[in-house]
């Protein structure tokens, strides 16, 4: 693969600041990117001989030679190809612009971004112009209303990962504002504060019959995050279908899927609207609500293809540390191996998730007509491509025409057709309009 405006070669580790500039460049530029050590500018690879002290190398010089702190920003980690030891270094789109060289200060010497396949110099109007749109109310300048902090709980779970925190972790984790007072970060980790994280189950498809509902909230948000993971995998139940040949388990949630999207909303969530994420558990669906739009100029489409550019920095540090998140924008894709795209939904002030739950067991066997007659044959009235639909609406009830007709290969009318013949069979029924999702009226778990 040649080189890219994402993707950057370098043969090995110089001591100049080489590599510094490369990553000021990507943290510069609106999509990130990634660079590569061990690999020479054509593609060929050549490997590196002590990558563990390489990646140490590294890691020390992005946290000391570039200002502001990038930490949270970047991964750095090891790859094996073609039996060679590589380096790869995952730089995330920063929003704290720009970013430089602390050697030579904000200026067009220390200053770059990536253009094309090269870290090009930004001339002065453009250093002024960034400078001046700088991000200032992130979560890590705010400073904290209580400064009567304590922080076991967050010192417990860097212990059970063999990471002790000396007395300088305020100062190495970011906890303190420019004054070295305790800001929204020290907060939210703090052992005991007035961050509410929700969770409720509802009777229904609607908000209406609340049945459970708990706070998980008042402690470390890395606490709250276990907690919620921990719910949720009791929620998680495994449904268990046995065929006349094997057993087959399936939860009611990919779990990886949903691991990932609880992270995604701790670690993304806009704080500094007081608004925590929310996580609720309806008789179709589980919904995972976070605050905060898409970062300015930030496409969907980019956000899909995993392009990352972190919210809070501070909390995707702590989090990767914990090892509760791995690789810089690896979430999303991970999701989607599971859910498509329609799962998601973009509002100007929030996103949600949203994953249907597994019909237990019911895809296959029931429209394969193995329930022998027990809803009155309608399955069995059904033509091959229909089932085909109604397996697809199984696995997905907010599916739609457009979805259906990419999933099947046949055009846009065809698919409709088919979903008009399933209603006038009475098997399904849209609920709740456009907005809404499609209704199975028969019981196919009998």
């Amino acid at each position: 693969m040649p080189e890219t405006n994402r993707i950057e070669y370098k043969q090995e580790l110089t001591k100049d600041v080489e590599i510094e500039k490369e990553v000021v460049a990507f943290l510069n530029y609106k999509e990130g990117g990634i660079v590569y050590i061990g690999i020479d500018k054509f593609g060929a690879i050549l490997g590196v001989s002590d990558a563990d002290g390489d990646m140490l190398k590294i890691k020390d010089r992005l946290k000391n030679n570039i200002l502001p702190s990038c930490l949270g920003l970047f991964d750095v980690v090891s790859e094996e190809k073609n039996d060679k030891n590589i380096i790869k270094i995952i730089v995330a789109s920063g929003t704290e612009k720009p970013y430089y060289i602390k050697k030579y200060g904000m200026s067009e010497k220390g200053c770059f971004i990536r253009t094309g396949t090269a870290a090009e110099p930004m001339s002065q109007r453009m250093i002024d112009d960034l400078f001046s749109k700088r991000t200032r109310n992130s979560i890590g300048k705010i400073r904290s209303n209580r400064q009567d902090l304590t922080f076991t709980q967050l010192r417990i779970y860097y212990d059970e990962k063999g990471k002790t925190l000396n007395q300088h972790f305020a100062i190495n984790l970011e906890l303190l504002t420019s004054d070295k007072e305790y800001n929204y970060v020290a907060y939210l980790m703090a052992d005991e504060n007035g961050n509410s994280i929700k969770f409720a189950k509802y009777d229904g498809i609607t908000r209406v019959n609340l049945t459970e509902s708990k706070e998980f909230g008042y402690c470390s948000l890395i606490k709250a995050t276990h907690n919620i993971l921990d719910k949720l995998e009791i929620e998680n139940i495994t449904n268990t279908k046995i065929t006349s040949k094997e057993r087959i388990n399936h939860r009611t949630w990919d779990p990886e899927a949903l691991r990932e999207a609880v992270l995604n909303a701790f670690v993304h969530n806009d704080y500094t609207t007081e608004i925590p994420p929310k996580f609720e558990i309806f008789d179709d669906r589980i919904e995972i609500t976070s605050a905060g739009a898409l970062p300015d100029g930030f496409s969907e489409e980019e956000f899909f293809e995993g392009i990352s550019a972190p919210r809070n920095k501070e909390l995707m540090r702590i989090y990767r540390d914990l090892e509760l998140v791995e690789q810089l924008g690896s979430g999303v894709p991970r999701i989607l191996k599971s859910y498509d795209r329609s799962c998601f939904r973009f509002f100007p002030h929030f996103i949600r998730m949203t994953f249907p739950k597994y019909s237990g067991g019911a895809i296959g066997g029931a429209i394969g007509g193995a329930i022998g007659g027990a809803i009155g044959g309608a399955i069995e009235e059904l033509t091959d491509r229909q089932r085909e639909v109604l397996e697809l609406i199984l696995e997905n009830n907010r599916i739609s025409y457009r979805e259906v007709g990419e999933k099947l290969q046949i055009n846009y009318s065809a698919s409709q057709a088919h979903f008009e013949a399933l209603k006038e069979k009475k098997i399904i029924v849209r609920e709740g309009g456009t907005r809404g999702y499609w209704k199975i009226l028969i019981n196919l778990d009998q």
